[in-house]
């Protein structure tokens, strides 16, 4: 494969991508001062530039460096080592977000610096710690990008990454619309991720939430039965600055502007 052939086939690259292409083409790990000139050489002529230490994207036909766009999610999942895209970005990838963010969010396996590129902010987070070593594994799956495999979390990891940590999905009312686009879901996967995870608070807002969206998701009384042994043994607020309205079922006391749907009187 030339040199042409990988940039066209890597819209963004690693370093170490770049060295294993070379050796694999010349047959020999290549002489790291040549690795430094062709780098610096094709950054000269146009067709590639520097994302950050390390990282790199292709300079698509007709554009400068800085005119290309530059896909963002890629960039996040490369240039987090191991990194799993979540919560508002997996809800993007899924096809859920109801808002564009020009940030995007990564789990990674240990502490990393966020980063700015191209008017986007790239934010690794660490995961829940109850979820242990699996957290970089458990409810993943490959999706394809522009040709190039990245990791994200799964619908129904996501469902309940989004409902544990609003904030990483842009508030209450920009997580409950997304997750609204939800057609099918795995309930199982959804229960099985939350006794992992071993928060009851969540576990109940997840059971309040699909309570909610019973019907359009096809959630049963058996299912709905096994998230409520998983709620508060005590009424938990969701948001005690909010205050709001008891969902017995679920021991949770949940802001009125979930119940009313207050953004729709907004609208």
């Amino acid at each position: 494969m030339s040199l042409l052939t990988f940039f066209a086939l890597h819209p963004v690259f690693t370093r170490e991508a770049f060295v294993r292409h070379l050796a694999e083409a010349g047959g020999k790990a290549p002489n790291p001062a040549t690795v430094r000139e062709l780098l610096r050489y094709h950054q000269r002529t146009g067709r590639i530039l520097a994302v950050r230490r390390g990282l790199f994207a292709t300079v698509a036909p007709g554009a400068t460096p800085e005119s290309t766009p530059v896909d963002s999610f890629l960039v996040g999942a490369l240039g987090c080592p191991g990194g799993v895209l979540a919560y508002h970005s997996a809800l993007e990838l899924h096809g859920l977000a109801y808002s564009t963010f020009e940030e995007v969010q990564i789990l990674v396996p240990r502490s990393q610096r966020g980063w700015t590129f191209k008017g986007v902010d790239y934010r690794p987070l660490r995961a829940p710690e109850a979820l242990g070593e699996a957290a970089m594994a458990l409810g993943v799956e490959s999706m394809d990008r522009l040709g190039m495999d990245l990791r994200v979390t799964s619908q129904a990891r996501t469902l309940v990454d989004v409902l544990d940590r609003p904030e990483w999905a842009g508030g209450w009312e920009e997580a409950w619309r997304s997750l609204e686009g939800l057609r099918l879901v795995d309930i199982q996967e959804v229960q099985d991720y939350l006794e992992r995870l071993r928060n009851a608070t969540t576990a109940a807002l997840v059971g309040f939430f699909l309570e909610q969206h019973q019907e359009a998701l096809g959630v049963n009384e058996t299912e709905l039965k096994r998230l409520e042994s998983m709620r508060p043994k005590g009424k938990h607020y969701l948001s005690r600055a909010q205050g709001g309205r008891l969902a017995k079922r679920w021991n949770l006391i949940v802001p009125v502007s979930l119940w009313r749907r207050a953004w729709e009187e907004l609208g």
